[in-house]
């Protein structure tokens, strides 16, 4: 590891970490991302965060996208059968991400003692619509 003489400026930090080899100012980097996330959310602990990341996973915009075009085509009567075998993966895929999401929400609930309404009002999330 680089040993760095560093002086209280941050403009001199800047230059010392400018110094460093790819590799440590990378891992410097994520140490830095750590640091901030944690001054910036210091209640959020691990598990929470965790579990706010799978609430918040979502499906690949082209899916959701073809999702549409077939479920366009569902209702025009229009669909072929390799298509609606493909709706059906697709509509499989978004129970499956529902039902993950469900449960990181139920957890997150419990772990800070709240209802499931209440804690998904206070993070402003809503129950999906299905056409």
């Amino acid at each position: 590891m680089s040993t760095i003489s560093i002086q209280t400026s941050v403009e001199q930090l800047l230059d010392a970490v400018a110094q460093l080899p790819p590799d440590e100012l990378d891992s410097l980097t994520e140490k830095i991302v750590a640091l901030r996330a944690a001054h910036a959310a210091p209640h959020v602990e691990a598990n929470e965060a965790e579990l706010l990341l799978q609430i918040n996973r979502d499906i690949p915009t082209d899916i959701r996208l073809r999702n549409n075009e077939l479920i366009k085509k569902r209702i025009a009567e229009t669909l072929s059968s390799t298509e609606l075998t493909e709706l059906i993966n697709i509509t499989n895929l978004f129970e499956k991400r529902e039902a993950e999401r469900v449960t990181a929400l139920a957890a997150l609930a419990r772990l800070r003692q709240m209802s499931l309404p209440d804690l998904m009002t206070a993070l402003g999330i809503q129950a999906p619509t299905y056409e």
